[in-house]
């Protein structure tokens, strides 16, 4: 597989003014990561994507919409370097390579610690917060021999299996990606763990300081996990947990999954016995890890571009269904192929048999109308 395209666009630090329209942007309401770098190809620059997004909103119909305001811009930046936090931002020095080809890569990082770490080789283990005692001791042993093979062990700083393998490699190099703010300890029992990630490695976050993580912000946390590593090992999984999401967000950004396997009857064991049955790689210890990363590239691969469709196809039911010129129309289409259920974009580009030229500008328009959400993944739910 072809290795991953060097960081882009930037080889000096940002002008402080660049900087500050690109957190303004992403911080703008009903602006997502996937719709930054949607608003950031089609404009250029932040600045003209602030200017012209008033407008877009206008056209959808919602008035009085606002960009963020420029003091909330700088009082983030104020606030996060007081802390001791560094902005990582997407096309600029120092933001992970391994995350900067994700269609929805975030467009900030704040990074509080060693961010040398960032220029390590990463292995993600994930699992149950209510592990079982066999569970933790396997991740300690998997984070050990990790950590002594020279990787850096990436984590949610969750209970249960995460804490075990942020204890087990914090000698080593270990990274926290949070779900609120890098100042903010979540859950409340692993304070003194998450005082020494940011003394002794390194706590991530796309959120400003001070947010306080709410349930929207996991999963959205989960793919910065599995984007920065190389491989995610899952040790303890229930068939319907937020590991199993991440391990599935993984396989789309084209990273190798890994699972152990757990008794049968263990509900912790389930989700993890389905991802081995459905293709993971086994994992017994350490050595199956190191062993499974060697047999990929060193660099991280991009991930597979999903099929798309670039025209209409020329059969007699397409033919006889003409693209609506009337924008509600389309509106009206696309919302009646969506639910509360995710569905993926270019299953929607396929099933409304459009160009996607055509559909992104209404999908982006439905966004800012608050009538559809985004997820990690590609996927489009409806919200009225």
């Amino acid at each position: 597989m072809p290795a991953q395209a060097a960081l882009p666009l930037f080889a000096a630090p940002l002008a402080e003014d660049d900087l500050l329209d690109r957190l303004r942007l992403i911080r703008s309401r009903r602006v997502g990561a996937t719709t930054y770098h949607r608003l950031m190809a089609e404009h250029g620059t932040a600045r003209a994507a602030l200017d012209a997004l008033p407008d877009i909103a206008r056209a959808a119909c919602v008035d009085g919409y606002e960009t963020c305001p420029e003091g909330v811009a700088r009082a983030e930046l104020a606030r996060g370097r007081a802390l001791g936090a560094v902005p990582l931002v997407h096309g600029g020095p120092g933001y992970p390579a391994a995350l900067a080809d994700l269609p929805d890569a975030p467009a900030i990082l704040w990074a509080l610690g060693r961010t040398d770490l960032l220029d390590r080789p990463m292995v993600a283990l994930v699992g149950a917060r209510n592990a079982s005692s066999l569970g933790t001791r396997m991740a300690r042993k998997l984070a050990e021999g990790l950590a002594d093979a020279g990787h850096v062990v990436v984590s949610g700083l969750a209970r249960g299996i995460d804490r075990a393998a942020h204890l087990a490699a914090l000698e080593t190099g270990t990274i926290a990606v949070l779900a609120g703010g890098v100042d903010v300890v979540y859950p409340a029992e692993n304070e003194a763990l998450f005082h020494d990630i940011g003394a002794r490695g390194l706590r991530l976050s796309e959120h400003p300081a001070g947010l306080h993580p709410q349930a929207r912000h996991f999963p959205q946390r989960n793919r910065i996990i599995s984007g920065l590593a190389r491989a995610v090992v899952v040790v303890e999984a229930a068939a319907r947990s937020g590991s199993l999401i991440t391990a599935r967000t993984a396989l789309d950004q084209g990273r190798e999954v890994l699972a152990v396997p757990g008794h049968p009857f263990d509900a912790r064991a389930s989700g993890c016995n389905l991802l081995i049955r459905d293709g993971a790689t086994l994992v017994r210890g350490p050595e199956d890890v190191i062993e499974a990363l060697d047999s990929t590239p060193t660099r991280i691969p991009a991930p597979k571009p999903k099929p798309r469709i670039t025209e209409v196809p020329a059969t007699p039911a397409h033919a006889s269904r003409p693209a609506p010129a009337d924008p509600a129309a389309l509106h009206a289409r696309i919302l009646s192929r969506l639910g509360p259920s995710p569905l993926a974009e270019d299953q929607l580009i396929r099933d409304l048999a459009l160009p996607p030229g055509r559909i992104a500008p209404e999908l982006l328009t439905l966004e800012l109308e608050g009538r559809i959400a985004r997820a990690p993944g590609g996927l489009l739910s409806r919200l009225d």
